[in-house]
């Protein structure tokens, strides 16, 4: 779903009848002519296409991230998959007043980095990760990754953000990222190791254990590497949940 197929952006029109129009064919901004709804909204409606469409045409994410209900913001990803950053981190704890984070993995495209405390990992270089993407997907990240990074590293993360666990709940996968990917069948290379692993791998390595750290490693990359997997699962899921037509 794209965001030319939306109008629930539009001051008065809400679930109802964004799927009032579509039923009527108008499933695209181009369609509307102003008819099914009343005068006033149709007024809106029109406003709002065009300040829009300029704005979508520039690629100005940060202009749909603010007109969107939150709930709604799944439906940006089709337009900006291609400068769609995922990203999850590694953390020594869950209280980034005491702990600290260890790794930090980006995938976009078709490259994944990663970032290893006491080597690149650094304000400067958490900024240059994000700073390309015109959207960021995690997993949780709203709650967790990004509050930790930001009072870690004393940055500021302000990029529109997807946090997959809401969409998730909202199709009843509820749980951790691990069970979400069981439940929809993404399998990974090391089903067996969880965040308390990632902790003592950590410490193994901080003894000396390079194979630690490149187990850590690959295990940040599979959790951030399968969000991608999971985002075109529950988006493709929510479309055909939510929109009557075809895109």
């Amino acid at each position: 779903m794209r965001i030319e197929n939306s109008f629930i952006p539009v001051r008065g029109v809400g679930a109802k009848t964004e799927r009032r129009l579509w039923e009527h064919g108008i499933t695209h901004w181009d369609d509307f002519d102003g008819s099914v709804v009343g005068e006033t909204t149709a007024r809106r409606i029109a406003e709002f296409v065009d300040e829009a469409a300029p704005r979508l045409a520039d690629g100005d994410a940060r202009f749909f991230d603010g007109a969107f209900p939150s709930k709604e913001r799944w439906r940006l990803y089709e337009n900006f998959r291609d400068s769609t950053c995922f990203f999850d981190i590694e953390t020594t704890g869950l209280d980034a007043a005491r702990n600290d984070v260890t790794t930090v993995t980006f995938h976009r495209g078709d490259e994944t980095t990663t970032l290893v405390q006491g080597d690149d990992l650094t304000a400067a270089t958490l900024r240059e990760q994000f700073a390309p993407a015109d959207l960021i997907v995690s997993f949780n990240g709203k709650r967790f990754d990004v509050p930790f990074l930001e009072q870690s590293f004393d940055l500021t993360i302000d990029v529109p953000h997807v946090d997959l666990l809401y969409p998730c709940k909202r199709l009843g996968l509820t749980g951790g990222l691990k069970q979400v990917e069981k439940d929809v069948g993404i399998e990974r290379d090391r089903p067996d190791l969880s965040g308390r692993d990632a902790v003592r791998l950590w410490r193994q390595y901080e003894r000396g254990d390079d194979a630690a750290l490149d187990t850590l490693v690959s295990y940040n990359r599979d959790d951030t590497e399968n969000l991608r997997t999971l985002m075109d699962l529950v988006t493709e899921s929510l479309h055909d949940e939510t929109f009557v037509g075809s895109a």
